[in-house]
């Protein structure tokens, strides 16, 4: 994974919460992305193991500047928890980035209940407890602040197999939008970016190559993003070059119809 352009201090003086942050995917190219922009950020991920593992490497590299903490966003008491934990280490927190989502790959004529609810936990249900969480401590510190959520262009798209995930992601937008306006009078800003096709490892384990391959062509590039490509949309909407931008969903997609 290519770390991306040098960082312009976008970021300098902010506190960052970064959910879904270990590993090699989205969550942890934007925390690294926010740390290169001047940020503290606490990082957090359901996988104890993992987060401690990209802890420990940070950490080395970035020193006090790093915390973390498990959460899984599933558990509204692990939410909290992680909001707390953040304002109690670095005083306050600026920034929350909701990356948490679960995918997988299901036609309705065979998807469970189970397989349905599981993915708008995660996905849709998280980010909604983490946002009402967020919001809730930046109301109280009334400094103004900012939340990006991790949608995916599915939100808009159709494809088969994803109705459970595609569901949740237009929930995430719906939910950006709404909350936006729900907060827009204490300076709070709630956007969101909307991926197409953004290359890690753990994508590749759960998708086809052919299928990734048929995706990367519909590309105007005819390549997939980079992880780092769609964390540096994040800290734009993080930082306050977006000062105007509230309830937007914005799309990091080469892709058109």
């Amino acid at each position: 994974m290519t770390p991306g352009p040098p960082g312009r201090d976008l970021l300098a003086g902010k506190v960052v919460v970064v959910t879904a942050a270990a590993g090699t995917g989205i969550g942890s190219a934007v925390v690294r992305r926010c740390l290169a922009e001047g940020a503290q950020v606490a990082i957090s991920d359901s996988h104890e193991r993992r987060l401690a593992a990209a802890h420990g490497e940070l950490a080395h590299e970035f020193g006090a500047r790093v915390w973390s903490q498990v959460c899984d966003v599933t558990v509204e008491e692990q939410v909290g928890a992680l909001v707390d934990g953040a304002v109690r280490h670095f005083g306050r927190i600026d920034v929350v980035v909701n990356n948490a989502g679960l995918g997988g790959t299901s036609s309705v004529l065979e998807m469970t209940d189970e397989q349905w609810s599981r993915v708008l936990d995660v996905t849709l249900n998280g980010t909604f407890r983490c946002t009402r969480a967020a919001l809730r401590q930046l109301v109280a510190q009334g400094r103004g602040g900012a939340v990006v959520n991790n949608a995916s262009v599915l939100g808009w798209r159709a494809q088969p197999g994803q109705a459970h995930y595609a569901a949740a992601k237009a929930g995430v937008m719906a939910l950006t939008r709404c909350a936006a306006l729900d907060v827009a009078g204490h300076g709070i800003r709630v956007n969101a970016v909307a991926p197409s096709l953004a290359a890690h490892p753990f994508l590749a384990k759960v998708t086809s190559e052919e299928l990734l391959a048929e995706l990367a062509g519909r590309e105007a590039f005819g390549r997939a993003a980079e992880p780092w490509e769609v964390a540096s949309v994040i800290a734009f909407l993080a930082s306050d070059y977006a000062s105007y931008l509230t309830g937007e969903v914005i799309s990091v997609s080469s892709q058109h119809p």
